[in-house]
């Protein structure tokens, strides 16, 4: 009879180089929304910025810049891509560590869950809190303070999801479980949202349309970024879990 052995579990040195691969592919997407969506916006920030340096006689911060505007956009493409390489290796790392508690039987929902995750924990919870800001706002002088609080609110994040499988575990139907989740996680994030600062340095003669288009970039792009992680990577796992091409034929005997 014919045999159709399926490939073996896959070792954590695979799923590193699937994460990877999948992380790679998705930050060079990234990049291109980046690219088409965003660097018009900051261009038009730096020449608000330019503008009012000139105005006041002020030098501008990007006069003495050190990369040039088409350096920085050449250099786009290699950030999105390492940083996508990173978090493809965390997020084939942290399935490694999870599918087992993961209570589903299938492994493109387990990585889609855990990317998922992901972008509601590290992206859009401080996404609300603290949305990205384009050049020219911003005072230099809180820059520590800004970035301690946002790397709060990505724990807080975290913590967010993590309190919301949490609390979904303990109840015992559907509807009641999706209830708790939301509760779980809600509770969290208005604790993290009302202990942490509230950061506002816009100044008021900056374009609001200009700053908002920014920030919908800015998201977009991680939109971008974990919706391909999750996919590719389930894709790879997919892909090494198929049956052999060349099954062994053995000849069984009554």
């Amino acid at each position: 009879m014919s045999l159709s052995p399926t490939s073996p579990a896959p070792t954590f040195g695979a799923l590193l180089l699937r994460g990877l691969l999948a992380g790679l592919i998705a930050g060079l997407l990234a990049g291109v929304f980046a690219y088409a969506f965003g660097e018009p916006k900051v261009d038009a920030a730096i020449a608000i910025e330019e503008a009012a340096a000139h105005a006041t006689a002020e030098p501008s911060h990007h006069d003495d810049a050190l990369v040039s505007r088409d350096g920085q956009r050449g250099g786009l493409f290699l950030a999105t891509a390492l940083y996508g390489a990173a978090m493809g290796g965390i997020l084939a790392t942290a399935y490694t560590l999870l599918r087992r508690r993961l209570r589903t039987p299938s492994n493109t929902r387990a990585a889609l869950s855990l990317a998922g995750a992901a972008l509601l924990g590290l992206v859009l919870v401080p996404f609300v809190k603290y949305p990205p800001n384009p050049p020219a706002v911003g005072d230099p002088d809180t820059i520590n303070q800004r970035t301690i609080s946002y790397l709060a609110i990505v724990v807080i994040g975290l913590v967010a999801v993590w309190a919301a499988v949490v609390a979904k575990r303990t109840q015992p139907t559907e509807w009641r479980q999706a209830m708790a989740a939301v509760a779980g996680f809600l509770v969290v994030v208005v604790v993290g949202y009302t202990l942490l600062p509230n950061i506002n340095e816009v100044p008021a003669t900056f374009p609001p349309d200009l700053l908002w288009s920014f920030r919908l970039a800015s998201l977009g792009t991680q939109v971008v970024l974990w919706t391909t992680l999750g996919l590719a990577f389930a894709a790879l796992l997919a892909y090494s879990r198929r049956p052999a091409t060349q099954p062994e034929r053995e000849s069984v005997t009554a």
